[in-house]
């Protein structure tokens, strides 16, 4: 039996039952979801509905590419503790029970890249800890 080569985010679905038989294309972009079922018989056959599937699902990822060179507009969210984008206090409960408190930077270096660090409030006390945190974000989103 036939199997396509490049299946990401393109799933078989066969419901004898149902009489439905296609692919079904689904991905997930900054929280929106995307998906399209194409149906074997509406496409003329499984290989033909696999590839409007795959070239549906390019279109996307090419969308999703140009999308990602545009810069995204950062700010605080009605969540956000701290005040600053990007930082945020952590807690870390240790196998024993014990329990550690952070703040910690978190950025984007290119995308699909994701940075983090940590800084210990035991150790650097909470406004130390803070402000290293905020110069590490700093230091990271700068180019």
């Amino acid at each position: 039996m036939w199997a396509p080569e490049d299946t990401y985010a393109i799933a078989r679905i066969d419901l004898p039952r149902a009489g439905t038989h296609g692919w079904q294309v689904r991905l997930q972009r900054r929280g929106v979801k995307y998906g399209k079922f194409f149906a074997d018989r509406q496409q003329g056959g499984p290989r033909e509905a696999y590839d409007a599937a795959r070239r549906w699902r390019d279109e996307l990822m090419t969308r999703f590419a140009a999308e990602e060179t545009q810069a995204r507009i950062c700010r605080p969210s009605a969540r956000n503790q701290s005040g600053v984008v990007g930082v945020s206090k952590i807690r870390i409960i240790a196998a024993n029970g014990t329990e550690y408190w952070f703040w910690q930077a978190a950025w984007c270096p290119a995308p699909g890249e994701r940075r983090s660090i940590k800084f210990s409030i035991k150790r650097h006390g909470d406004r130390a800890a803070f402000r290293l945190a905020v110069e590490a974000r700093r230091d990271g989103t700068s180019p």
